[in-house]
């Protein structure tokens, strides 16, 4: 069993950053991923970021450079580095780890006022 605690989110001014940071416990010795989605109201689960055991990282078109993922293994805790915050990154964002199968968090909440 994987329990991942988020933490980070919050009401921001457009341009303004952000970071998330998602700890996780339990069985995460073979973990082979993890990383971040988003998700709207009304529609599915989308890829913000993520990251391979080995470091390889791979970013949704919307980032842009602007978002980035790592992780500080002796936490167990991956961030989401959100930087040039807009309206429309405005979402819940959800961490994951992906063991032999995705454990997710419980979401938190980003609002990126104009």
């Amino acid at each position: 069993q994987v329990q991942l605690v988020e933490s980070g989110g919050g009401l921001v001014q457009t341009g303004d950053s952000l970071r998330l940071a998602c700890t996780a416990s339990g069985n995460i010795a073979s973990v082979n991923a993890m990383g971040w989605y988003r998700q709207d109201p009304g529609k599915q689960r989308r890829l913000v970021a993520t990251m391979t055991t080995g470091g390889s990282t791979n970013y949704g078109d919307f980032v842009k450079g602007r978002f980035t993922i790592s992780r500080d293994n002796a936490k167990n805790t991956v961030y989401l580095q959100m930087n040039s915050l807009k309206p429309e990154d405005s979402s819940v964002y959800y961490c994951f780890y992906m063991v032999t199968t995705y454990t997710w968090g419980q979401g938190t909440q980003v609002t990126v006022s104009s």
